[in-house]
């Protein structure tokens, strides 16, 4: 199977990282343009009253015209703050979150120009605290059809259902689940402050 062409993403979903968790190479697509209403800019969380959507705010940024390398963070809102309280009300009473706040801690405290730049630090901040280890490469040019890779650019979407070609993780312990049932598709944080060093098995051991 050729190596998956993805979009980047802001603390990306569970079936992202497995993508990335199942291969040795992967390429992020660099030259697109930036749509709005996806997981480059958002995550997904599972707080007590449910699903909670944390979305970065970005600046000069006109969906499907702007360059998403040009993309720059906005400090609109203030929601650093917000983002890492979210997480601390969410997953603070989970098994892991003590263990990777220092780790976490540090994306809403720095600041960041790029979008790009911001989610890369975060994919290689992930990649390491699951312990995976694949090769990421960045497009040089925008290809409508590429044949080199497996397009799945637009595949895992938070507007869409996820493809039969992407595998699917869970169920697996969250901390409201006694609540509301297992949430699918939420953010590898989720994941990793719920199961921890078990991450990496869910994320294989539950893939298609």
């Amino acid at each position: 199977m050729p190596a998956p062409l993805l979009s980047t993403t802001y603390f990306g979903p569970v079936e992202w990282y497995s993508l990335l968790a199942r291969h040795t190479s992967v390429w992020l697509e660099a030259c697109e343009t930036f749509p709005k209403q996806s997981y480059r800019n958002r995550c997904h969380i599972a707080g007590v009253s449910g699903m909670l959507a944390l979305t970065v705010p970005v600046e000069g940024a006109s969906s499907g015209h702007t360059p998403l390398k040009e993309v720059r963070l906005s400090d609109h809102g203030n929601w650093r703050r917000q983002h890492w309280h979210a997480l601390q009300t969410a997953y603070g009473d989970s098994p892991f979150f003590v263990y990777y706040a220092d780790d976490l801690r540090r994306f809403f405290e720095r600041r960041w120009t790029y979008l790009w730049d911001f989610n890369l630090s975060i994919i290689e901040c992930m990649c390491e605290l699951l312990d995976i280890h694949p090769v990421i490469h960045e497009t040089t040019v925008y290809e409508h059809s590429p044949s080199a890779y497996t397009d799945l650019r637009n595949a895992i979407h938070p507007k869409q259902p996820l493809p039969d070609s992407c595998p699917t993780v869970g169920p697996y312990y969250q901390v409201f689940a006694h609540r509301q049932g297992f949430v699918p598709h939420l953010s590898i944080l989720d994941l990793l402050c719920n199961e921890g060093t078990e991450s990496i098995l869910r994320l294989l051991d539950n893939a298609k």
